[in-house]
């Protein structure tokens, strides 16, 4: 999950603002990952010599790999592993943000040895996502929260980004987890997990985010919000709720019950217990995930 907390780490930083990250996010899907950006990456090349080799490219009528090795800056065995591993998503959000004007090569180079560094992560690639590696990541990012969040509520946490990769795709960057006492819904599914520990969990978005939130999860083009898109959140929630409580009840010894989804939509909810909001940017738009702790 390197990608999607790095997008929360540029936020962090002051690197880009809130809207060029959504913005960015947005354009994801129709980015292509440039050989410079694996090479500074990989650290093969430093982002002087990308943007020389870049610069070349409006003069000569040459592939970006081929000018590299005529300078040297790269041998044959690292290009062929670099085109190898183009097609990865891995590094999409910061080309993107190159391509837009948001960030410099020498900007993505500087933050990518920063975010490594600060999450202890190494020369971490896009399949070599070990399981302590995303660990931290999770970790390191729920810190911004401020509070300490409690044990079983990381535990949800860690599983929905899970489910969110799993279900309906890993093109997406959370934001910092916000503790709120109330929220205005737009279209909201919810359901409560009781036992032990009690914990209200919701999905909130607006309805067309609603609509491609439900495609993507059915695996079916929907055209519009109607009960086939409530059913489809209302499946993914109890799906998603479904695995928490097996391995509450494996890891933790701990029976905790399902209530059937709900939904509460356009309408303010006023918290009597503690309730975090995570924002998840989608390139289809926004996801709110909220947990209300009892």
């Amino acid at each position: 999950m390197f990608a999607q907390f790095f997008g929360n780490y540029l936020l962090g930083k002051g690197a880009v603002t809130p809207d060029q990250l959504s913005t960015a996010i947005a354009h994801t899907q129709s980015t292509h990952i440039k050989i410079g950006t694996l090479a500074m990456q990989k650290g093969y090349m430093t982002a002087a010599e990308v943007d020389e080799v870049c610069f070349i490219q409006t003069r000569e009528d040459k592939r970006f790999g081929e000018i590299a090795m005529e300078r040297n800056y790269l041998f044959e065995d690292q290009l062929e592993e670099l085109l190898d591993t183009q097609n990865s998503n891995y590094l999409l959000l910061g080309q993107t943000l190159i391509d837009l004007g948001f960030l410099t090569n020498s900007d993505l180079e500087e933050y990518l040895v920063e975010y490594q560094a600060e999450n202890d992560l190494g020369s971490l690639s896009a399949g070599d996502e070990s399981d302590d590696a995303v660990e931290r990541l999770i970790e390191n990012f729920l810190e911004e929260a401020g509070n300490e969040i409690p044990e079983h509520a990381v535990i949800y946490i860690k599983l929905i980004f899970n489910s969110l990769v799993r279900f309906i795709g890993q093109d997406f960057t959370p934001l910092a987890p916000i503790e709120v006492e109330s929220y205005d819904t737009h279209s909201c599914v919810a359901q409560k997990i009781e036992g032990p520990i009690r914990i209200t969990a919701s999905l909130d978005m607006d309805t067309d985010v609603a609509v491609e939130f439900a495609s993507r999860y059915a695996k079916m083009e929907f055209e519009e919000m109607d009960e086939y898109v409530e059913a489809s959140l209302e499946d993914f929630l109890n799906l998603h709720n479904g695995l928490y409580t097996v391995n509450m009840s494996n890891a933790r010894a701990m029976e905790l019950t399902l209530e059937p989804p709900y939904h509460q939509d356009n309408t303010e909810i006023t918290f009597q217990d503690v309730c975090y909001v995570i924002p998840v940017i989608y390139p289809f738009g926004t996801v709110y995930v909220l947990i209300e702790i009892y």
